[in-house]
């Protein structure tokens, strides 16, 4: 951490306010080397605690600075380490809670962002949201509101974002559990006056979790990707020699040596395969519609959209 860096993460602290200049020369010094270092996340973080009224140029950098720590700190970038994961949980739960609408946007916009997280993370930011969107007032980075009294569009939003992000359980498809915290949300504000985009938003998510295809390779390990970086980053000429004589004596050894199978079904078959409902899904979804003892709006849109989607209505 610069000299600079921490006069300014100093005097701001004591002055419990920054003005938008300060943020912008504190943005060159943090970022005079195109990295954030953990003394210097960490530094912003106690500043974010200190502020009393944080401008929405400070609220944006901290949440541009904070997501480059957490997700290109080390590499590969994009991906989380463990460490990483730990850290941002506990100086967001510093005081037992997520203190700021700031720090949320941080949560959402890492997973939103992000190539992958651990497992540890990915669980606490949909625990975070959930609690958020049922309890959370004030408000949020995007613009829009959260209410505890209903679902609003910025909430709505926020679950889009979560559930397909990057870095969620299944990128660009959603995940039983994600599916299973909208019919929580659902049954939670069903007597509410719910924006439309919530109703949007469950129907998709669920509709996609049933019918939806999700490639098992779109996630690739934080481990995976550091043994794929060094392989493509060992450039020494007799590795380049050696695979092509590989090649030309036997082109079907890469198959062997990548563990490349004989072709299965094509995507087109692969997604009319997940598009069908298996009696495992029926039995998740019977019970998860039985939850509050009735077929609501949202579950009769949900059915709705399923028999349309496979010819039955």
């Amino acid at each position: 951490m610069t000299a600079q860096f921490a006069d300014f993460t100093r005097q701001a602290a004591a002055d419990r306010a920054i003005s938008d200049e300060e943020v912008s020369k504190l943005r060159q010094s943090g970022w005079a080397d195109g990295q954030i270092l953990r003394e210097e996340a960490e530094a912003i973080f106690a500043l974010q605690h200190a502020l009393d009224e944080p401008t929405e140029t400070w609220s944006d950098f901290f949440v541009d600075a904070l997501r480059t720590y957490v997700l290109n700190g080390s590499e590969p970038r994009g991906y989380a380490s463990e460490e990483e994961a730990e850290w941002l949980i506990a100086m967001v739960q510093a005081d037992g809670k997520v203190c700021s609408l700031t720090e949320f946007e941080l949560l959402v916009q890492v997973i939103e962002q992000g190539k992958n997280v651990p497992e540890k993370l990915k669980t606490y930011v949909l625990e975070t949201v959930e609690r958020e969107v049922l309890t959370g007032t004030g408000p949020t980075r995007c613009g829009g509101e959260l209410s505890d009294a209903h679902v609003t569009e910025a909430e709505a939003s926020i679950l889009r974002r979560v559930v397909f992000g990057a870095a969620s359980d299944r990128p660009a498809a959603v995940s039983m559990r994600e599916a299973e915290l909208l019919f929580r949300l659902k049954d939670a504000t069903l007597e509410a006056a719910n924006h439309p985009e919530f109703k949007r938003i469950f129907v998709q998510g669920v509709g996609n979790y049933l019918m939806g295809f999700a490639s098992h390779s779109a996630h690739v390990s934080r481990e995976r990707m550091l043994e794929l970086e060094t392989f493509i980053a060992d450039t020494k000429p007799d590795i380049g020699r050696f695979m092509g004589q590989m090649f030309k004596a036997a082109p079907n050894a890469f198959a062997i040596v990548f563990g490349k199978k004989d072709e299965g079904p094509s995507r087109e078959e692969q997604v009319a395969e997940e598009a069908e409902i298996t009696p495992y899904e029926q039995d998740w979804l019977d019970a998860q519609i039985a939850a509050n003892g009735q077929i609501d709006e949202y579950d009769q849109a949900l059915l709705e959209f399923i028999a349309e989607e496979t010819g039955e209505a």
